[in-house]
C-alpha cells in the first residue's frame, strides 16, 4: 500500500511522542482521518461534537501532561471552530498542533465550496503556520510545527489541501534541493538557566527585603517544594495566580492563596504593604492588583525573556525555569529572623479561611453556591484533576476548594474564555484514567458545549461534572451593576434539567437543591461508575464579593439598584444579609 502525504504527517506525530488526538471528521480532511485510522494501534483519535472542544481539550491535554496537544479539524467552518480553543491556547502558552484541510490545490482562491484559507485565518494564533504543498513537504512541515509548539510553548497549524493528503510519496516530485532524510524528530532543551550574575543580583534584592512576597503562576507549578523552602528562609508569603493554584498546596503555611478578584483578602493586604517581590511563573494580567509602581522592589523568573517586566517594574530578571533558577538562588539568599510579615498573613489567613468555612456551611434556601464548592472541596481525593470554567465558578473554585498537595487544577486563565472545563477534564481522564477528574462549571458555560458529555459517555470516560445552577451568567450580571451602574440585563438563562439531560446521553445525574443534603449527593455522585453531572441548583443572586469592597463598586450597585435592576429586592436583600452576617 502506498504511503500518502497524511501517512507521512501521523508517522511524524508518532515519533513526536503524540498518542491521541481530539477531532471531528470531515470531507476536508478525508486523507488525514484515513491515515489516522490506518495508524490506530498507535494513536488514539478521540471522536468530539464541535472543533471547539477539541481545541480546548488538546489545550487541556498540554496543560496536564506537558506533553504536545493535537486537534484536527476539516476546511472552512471546521477550522474555524478551532479558533476560539487555539487563542486559549496561545495565551495560556500550551503546546498545541492545529491539523485543517483546505479544498483541492487548484480551486484555492476560486470561491468553490469551504474556500476558507485557513493559513491566513490563523497568523495571528500560530508560531507556526504553514500550507502543505506536496507529499515531499510534509515531513519538514511536521517537524517544525511539533518542534516550534513545543519550544516556544504556542500554536502550530498545518493546513493541506484535500487531494495532497491523498498523494502518494513520490521521490521524483522532490525538489532538488529537498534532500531525503535531512528532516528529523530532534528536540533538544536548554539549560534554562539564568547567568550567575544575575542570580546574584537578585538575591541581593531578596536579602535586603523585609515585607517578602512571593507571586506564584503556571511557571511555578513544578516548584512546590523550592517556593516554600524559599518563602521560609525569607519570611515570605506566597500568593497564586489563578493559572498557579496548585503550585503550593492551600494548607502551606506560607500561603494566602489566590490574588485578584477573585482572590482572598490576605494576599491583597500582603500586596499592598511589601517592599520586595518576587514573580515566578506568572504573567498574572491584572495590574491594578500588584503593589504601586515604586513600592517594592522585584525580581521576576521567567522563561520568556519578552515578558521580563511586562507587568511590573522589575529591576532583576532571571530568564529560566522557575524550579532550576529557584535551586540556583536558594544557596545565594540569607535567612531573614523577622517573621512579623508572615506571621500577619498567617494570622489574617485564619480569619479568612474561618470566613470561607462560615460561607460554605451555610444552610439558607435558596442554597448557597459556596457550600456545594466546599463540600465538594472536602471529598476530592488527593491526586484529583480539577477543571473550572469561566464566571462566577472560578470565585467558588478559587476560594472554597482547597488545592491539596498533588492535585491539578486549571482554567481558562488569559483568555478566560466560557467553555473549556468539560473538554479539559476529557483530556485529562484521558491522559490519567486511575484518577479522579472533575468539571466544575456553571450553567451557562456547561450549556455551550454540553454535547460533548456524549463523549464521556462514548469512550467511557468516569469524568464527574458539577454543574453550578444559578440560572444565570452571573458575572456578566455583576459585573454590569457592581462595575458600571447598569441594570443587570440579558443574563438570566432559561432553565435547564442537567441531571434529566446525563440521563439522556447514557450517563448518571443528580440533582441538588438544599445545603443539608449537598455532602451525601455528592459522595453518591463521586462513586457513581462512569460519567456523572450533578446539578446543583443554587441562590441566583448570590453575588461574588470582591476580597476588598470599593466605595465605587457600592455606589455602582447602588445605582444600578435605583435604575431598575430585575429581582433588586431580593438582590440588595441577599447582599445586605451576607454583609451583616460577616460584620457579626
Amino acid at each position: 500500500m502506498a504511503i500518502t502525504t497524511a501517512d507521512v504527517l501521523v508517522e511524524t506525530l508518532i515519533d513526536w511522542g503524540v498518542d491521541v488526538v481530539f477531532g471531528i471528521p470531515g470531507d476536508g480532511v478525508n486523507g488525514v482521518i484515513e491515515a489516522f485510522r490506518k495508524h490506530r494501534s498507535e494513536i488514539r483519535f478521540i471522536q468530539v461534537r464541535h472543533e471547539e472542544a477539541a481545541a480546548f481539550a488538546a489545550c487541556g491535554y498540554a496543560k496536564y501532561t506537558g506533553k504536545l496537544g493535537v486537534c484536527v479539524a476539516t476546511s472552512g467552518p471546521g477550522g474555524i471552530h478551532l479558533l476560539n480553543g487555539l487563542y486559549d491556547a496561545k495565551l495560556d502558552l500550551q503546546p498545541v498542533l492545529a491539523i485543517t484541510g483546505l479544498q483541492h490545490h487548484d480551486l484555492i482562491g476560486t470561491a468553490t465550496q469551504q474556500d476558507v484559507e485557513l493559513d491566513k485565518l490563523f497568523m495571528d494564533v500560530a508560531k507556526y503556520n504553514a500550507r502543505v504543498m506536496g507529499p515531499a513537504h510534509m515531513r519538514s512541515v511536521a517537524d517544525l510545527a511539533c518542534r516550534t509548539a513545543l519550544a516556544y510553548r504556542g500554536v502550530s497549524h498545518i493546513t493541506i489541501p484535500v487531494d495532497i493528503q491523498s498523494m502518494a510519496t513520490d521521490e521524483a516530485q522532490r525538489s532538488e534541493r529537498n534532500v531525503p532524510g535531512h528532516s528529523v524528530d530532534a528536540f533538544a532543551r536548554s539549560a534554562r538557566l539564568p547567568a550567575e550574575a544575575d542570580l546574584r543580583v537578585a538575591a541581593d534584592i531578596l536579602n535586603q527585603g523585609r515585607r517578602v512576597v512571593i507571586m506564584a503562576g503556571a511557571g511555578a507549578l513544578h516548584a512546590t517544594d523550592e517556593l516554600e523552602r524559599l518563602a521560609d528562609r525569607l519570611g515570605a508569603v506566597i500568593v497564586k495566580a489563578l493559572l498557579g493554584k496548585a503550585a503550593v498546596p492551600d494548607d502551606s503555611p506560607f500561603t494566602t492563596g489566590q490574588i485578584g478578584l477573585l482572590g482572598t483578602e490576605p494576599s491583597q493586604n500582603a500586596l499592598e504593604s511589601c517592599d520586595t517581590l518576587l514573580i515566578a511563573g506568572s504573567s498574572f494580567p491584572y495590574i491594578e492588583y500588584y503593589p504601586r509602581p515604586g513600592q517594592a522592589r522585584a525580581v521576576q523568573v521567567e522563561l520568556d525573556p519578552m515578558r521580563i517586566g511586562l507587568r511590573y517594574p522589575v529591576e532583576c530578571g532571571l530568564v529560566g525555569d522557575c524550579r532550576r533558577t529557584l535551586q540556583a538562588l536558594l544557596p545565594l539568599v540569607r535567612p531573614n529572623e523577622d517573621r512579623s510579615f508572615l506571621k500577619k498573613a498567617q494570622k489574617e489567613m485564619r480569619s479568612w479561611m474561618r470566613l470561607m468555612a462560615e460561607r460554605g456551611t451555610r444552610t439558607d434556601t435558596p442554597m448557597k453556591p459556596q457550600v456545594v464548592a466546599w463540600e465538594l472541596g472536602q471529598r476530592l481525593s488527593d491526586t484529583a484533576i480539577l477543571s473550572c470554567d469561566s464566571g462566577t465558578i472560578a470565585t467558588w473554585w478559587a476560594r472554597q476548594i482547597p488545592v491539596k498537595r498533588g492535585q491539578m487544577h486549571s482554567l481558562s486563565g488569559t483568555l478566560a474564555t466560557m467553555a473549556p472545563s468539560l473538554p479539559y477534564s476529557i483530556a485529562a481522564q484521558l491522559a490519567y484514567p486511575n484518577r479522579e477528574v472533575v468539571a466544575f462549571v456553571g450553567d451557562g458555560g456547561f450549556s455551550m458545549l454540553m454535547a460533548d458529555f456524549v463523549t464521556c459517555v462514548k469512550y467511557e470516560l468516569p469524568v464527574k461534572v458539577i454543574i453550578i445552577n444559578n440560572a444565570s451568567l452571573g458575572q456578566i450580571k455583576w459585573e454590569q451593576m457592581v462595575f458600571l451602574g447598569n441594570p443587570e440585563y440579558a443574563c438570566d438563562l432559561a432553565p435547564i434539567d442537567f441531571a434529566l439531560f446525563a440521563e439522556a446521553c447514557g450517563g448518571a445525574g443528580f440533582t441538588i437543591r438544599e445545603a443539608e443534603t449537598c455532602g451525601a449527593i455528592l459522595d453518591e455522585a463521586l462513586r457513581t461508575p462512569g460519567p456523572v453531572i450533578v446539578n446543583a441548583v443554587v441562590d441566583p443572586h448570590e453575588p461574588p464579593m470582591p476580597p476588598k469592597i470599593k466605595a465605587s463598586q457600592i455606589k455602582a450597585f447602588a445605582k444600578a439598584l435605583a435604575r431598575g435592576t430585575p429581582a433588586r429586592g431580593r438582590i440588595a436583600l441577599t447582599v445586605a444579609s451576607d454583609t451583616i452576617r460577616e460584620l457579626l
